[in-house]
This record gives C-alpha cells, sequence and structure tokens, in this order.
C-alpha cells in the first residue's frame, strides 16, 4: 500500500468494529510490523491517541511482547518519556510487575529524583556502613583511620589514643558504603564511616585485637590498634573489633562507633 498527500494524511483507516477491530493493521514475518519516520523537529515519528475521557480509557500506544513491551532510544535527550497532568495520583510513569521489578534503572546515575521519594516498603541497602563525606587534607586510602585538622579536614592519623579521630574510610575490601552524606562536587573527599561495619587498617605488632576489643588510633599512620587504657581512649574510640589480628599489620572488620 502506498499512500502519499502534500496536505494531510498519505493513508487513512477507520473501522466501525464493535469487537475490536482496527482501523489499521500492518503485519511482517520478518521485520517491523509498521514504521513511522518523521523529519519535522519536534514532531513524532509515530503519534496515537485515545481519546475516550472515561477513567477506564485504553492507552494512547501500548507495546506487546514476549521479550520488550516497549523499546525507547534517543542519541541526545531521554529514551523514554511519560507525562501526566492528572490531580489524582496518576503517575508520569508507571511499573508493575507482580512477580520481580517494577521499575529497574541502569546508569552512572540509576535513578534521579527531582522532589519528594515516598518508599511503602523496606529500602533494601546493599552497602555495609553510614559514610560522611569529608574534605581531605592529602590523598588517604581506603580502610585508613582519618582524624581532623585544624580546617576539619580529615587526614591519616598518626598518634596513639588522638581525639581528633573521625572515623574510617569507607571502601576498603568487600564493605562499601550504603548511604553517603554531604555529597559535594567541589574535591578532593573522601567518604568517612562513621556507623556501621567497615574493614580497618589495624597495627597488632604490639598488642593483638581481640574480637569484641574497642579500637583506637595507633602511632602507624592510618591504622588503628587495641585500646587497652580506658582513660586515654575516651572520646578517642574508633568502634569495636568484629574479626581478629594476632601479629602484625593486617585488615580488621569494624563496628564503627565513635566514643
Amino acid at each position: 500500500m502506498w499512500g502519499e498527500s502534500s496536505t494531510w494524511m498519505g493513508v487513512y483507516g477507520v473501522s466501525h468494529s464493535t469487537t475490536g477491530g482496527a482501523g489499521m493493521m500492518g503485519e511482517n514475518q520478518t521485520g517491523a510490523g509498521v514504521i513511522g519516520r518523521s523529519h519535522a523537529e519536534y514532531a513524532a515519528g509515530v503519534e496515537a491517541e485515545n481519546v475516550s475521557t472515561a477513567a477506564t480509557a485504553g492507552p494512547g500506544v501500548r507495546g506487546k511482547s514476549a521479550g520488550t513491551g516497549v523499546w525507547g532510544e534517543s542519541t541526545t535527550w531521554v529514551g523514554v518519556f511519560g507525562h501526566s497532568v492528572s490531580t489524582t495520583g496518576g503517575a508520569g510513569v508507571w511499573g508493575e510487575n507482580p512477580n520481580g521489578t517494577g521499575v529497574f534503572g541502569k546508569g552512572v546515575n540509576a535513578g534521579v529524583f527531582e522532589g519528594d521519594v515516598i518508599v511503602t516498603g523496606d529500602l533494601r541497602l546493599t552497602g555495609a556502613d553510614v559514610a560522611e563525606q569529608f574534605d581531605v587534607a592529602t590523598e588517604v586510602p581506603a580502610g585508613s583511620v582519618v582524624c581532623l585538622d585544624d580546617a576539619a579536614r580529615v587526614e591519616v592519623c598518626r598518634r596513639p589514643y588522638d581525639r581528633r579521630v573521625a572515623g574510617i574510610v569507607s571502601g576498603l575490601g568487600d564493605r562499601k558504603p550504603a548511604v553517603v552524606l554531604d555529597r559535594a562536587d567541589r574535591g578532593p573527599r573522601r567518604p568517612v564511616a562513621v556507623v556501621g561495619k567497615a574493614w580497618c587498617l589495624a597495627d597488632a605488632e604490639n598488642t593483638p585485637i581481640e574480637v569484641g576489643d574497642l579500637l583506637t588510633t595507633s602511632g602507624r599512620p592510618g591504622h588503628a590498634m587495641a585500646a587497652r587504657d580506658p582513660g586515654a581512649a575516651f572520646g578517642a574510640v574508633i568502634g569495636k573489633a568484629l574479626s581478629p589480628l594476632s601479629t602484625g599489620r593486617g585488615m580488621v572488620l569494624v563496628l564503627v562507633g565513635l566514643g
């Protein structure tokens, strides 16, 4: 079928069927059933509209497939755009799956929201700690015990029982932060675990670290050690050891809690 017009539609189809017959149908065993293409700025390649004003009106466009129901792709803007002016709670985009994920996002930012986010179920975070971003005086590796300097930046701790301790730089080993607060584009900055579980660089050359030991800063830069002096440890505790280190230097899993 070929249709062409200089003023209106190239092809127009209408059906008066009461059982769902289409005004126009395209079918192809090896390719696309229908292709729509536009060369005009802001015009759609395919436009569909359901003019019913009933609350149960059908969709403007419906895609159905054993694979992807609707596929959107763009080289300069959004792949799929949904817009609603409903005043009764209608969503711009709705995703639903009774057996799995309703909406899936993947990217550098898997999701960006402008406005409040309402969650009626559990918010599942696979990370292990709550971290706070700090400006850093010098580059500090993950797992380092860090202290505040006079400008409230963090740097590796270098003194035993340092009461300026701020936490552990998050991200060492298999433990990643679940939540990072105070993110900012200025740099350099590092996420410092202040609550939760984090791997920490540790020094047990003088005193072994056992599970349950309180940890504090050591004389080895960026390392924690067992706090054996309760008086000196007050205000300089990093957290509690969840794994042992009998001798030498290594990593200890810490339940972070400053005190």
